[in-house]
């Protein structure tokens, strides 16, 4: 409820709101996969493990509250930030809560300061047989727990919505194996209230007062990528112009794939789809010698071997470090893909988001996927989840499952060449038996 008075480093400041932005993210994945409550109390217990301990027990509460409250401040912004942290803050505390012991929870509970009190031992007797049955239709054992709490029914919609609480004349019943939801609904509110003044805040002072020093931050962390930098691929991968439309029939994901036909049909990019094509090629393990043969090669056709040395290929070599800062570009993740605005004539962007049903539903068509897959994906599509639907692709052009979920076109080609590689080694040992 109250922002704690601590001193804290700047790099800590933007760390540990990375490390629980990694947290939140995997909550996020998982959601929207489907995946059950069990599954999804061990997935918040190993995402937490993972990112949010510390050797000294201190110094991780210390984390859990700061990055609480800087990423507060990151999604306090706009409505849809605020709805989506909400929510997954919301889930993070509903496995965190159940993970702890019956005592801890009763101790959170008056902490909360929750008007409610246990049920009376005759109130108890006197629906103690409906609660049975309650217990018994939600596949618990037929002996009831003796701890119930007596609540207005809308504080549990959860619970109503699911049928596992007796209802009477307006109450619900709540077992103490419940009581989570009357918290976690008490939690909720409490932040959606925060996150509304913290964005008044925000706007009247701490944006133009921290312009130099956290706003920067605090802007860019809701866009962050937390994946591995593609700036430079890995030693082992080179590829040349000549297998490009072999290797994006193979592995490149639908967003590349669709640039390269609109290359090739129009020998042309505009800005933001060289950027994006380009910098995914650079990371893929084209050369700066191999991505000049190659665009000069489409360009020409159109604007002239001239024209293209003089307009086009310093933005080539600029992307490579070669000409200007010598800054070297890193390709674009999916987070910035899918934010990108595509105008007309623009090819770049992310197909899930950016194209239509019909468009979409020819695309993945000609990637061979089809049936209960096809339908899956543009479900997802529906439901804003593009990085899953485009995860969903690679799973079913592959054969394989990708847990980890795709979050970069380099990740995309690098797995799909794992893939097909071991697949050839399969088959070729099969072949020598």
């Amino acid at each position: 409820r109250v922002a704690p008075q601590l001193e804290v480093r700047l790099e800590e400041f933007e760390l540990f709101a990375i490390d629980r932005l990694r947290v939140l993210k995997g909550i996020s994945d998982g959601l929207s996969r489907g995946k059950r409550p069990e599954e999804m109390e061990k997935l918040v217990s190993e995402l937490w493990k993972a990112h949010m301990r510390h050797q000294d027990p201190a110094e991780t509460l210390n984390k859990d509250i700061i990055s609480h409250f800087v990423l507060r401040l990151v999604y306090c912004r706009t409505e849809e930030l605020r709805k989506w942290f909400l929510s997954m803050e919301n889930t993070l505390f509903r496995y965190r809560f159940r993970l702890e012991s019956p005592e801890s929870q009763r101790l959170l509970m008056s902490e909360f300061q929750l008007p409610y009190k246990a049920l009376p031992h005759s109130e108890f007797e006197a629906v103690k047989d409906k609660l049975s049955q309650v217990a018994r239709s939600i596949g618990q054992s037929a002996s009831v727990e003796s701890v119930f709490f007596k609540v207005p029914f809308e504080e549990v919609p959860d619970l109503v919505a699911s049928r596992r609480v007796f209802l009477s004349k307006g109450y619900a019943y709540v077992a103490m194996s419940q009581v989570v939801s009357l918290v976690v609904t008490q939690f909720r509110c409490n932040i959606s209230k925060a996150l509304v003044l913290t964005n008044r805040k925000w706007t009247a002072t701490i944006k133009e007062q921290e312009k130099d020093r956290l706003t920067p931050i605090v802007e860019a962390l809701s866009n962050a990528y937390f994946g591995p930098d593609y700036s430079q691929p890995n030693d082992a991968t080179e590829i040349s112009p000549k297998d490009i439309d072999q290797l994006a029939r193979t592995s490149f994901p639908l967003c590349m794939r669709h640039m390269l036909e609109k290359l090739r049909e129009n020998h042309h990019l505009k800005h933001g789809g060289r950027m994006q094509f380009g910098l995914f090629l650079k990371g893929a393990g084209l050369k700066l010698e191999d991505a000049l043969t190659f665009w000069r090669s489409e360009f020409s056709q159109k604007v002239g071997s001239e024209r293209f040395d003089k307009e086009y290929a310093y933005s080539i070599r600029h992307n490579y470090g070669k000409e200007g800062k010598r800054t070297d570009y890193t390709s674009y993740s999916c987070q910035k893909i899918i934010s990108a605005t595509p105008g007309v004539g623009d090819h770049h962007g992310c197909p899930y988001r950016h194209f239509g049903e019909e468009n979409l539903r020819a695309a993945l068509n000609n990637m061979g996927v089809g049936g209960n897959a096809l339908e899956g994906i543009l479900d997802k599509v529906k439901n804003r989840h593009y990085q899953l639907a485009c995860t969903m692709t690679f799973e079913a052009t592959h054969g394989v499952s990708c847990d980890t979920g795709i979050n970069h076109p380099n990740q995309y080609f690098s797995e799909s060449q794992k893939v097909l590689q071991a697949k050839n080694q399969t088959v070729q040992s099969q072949l020598s038996t």
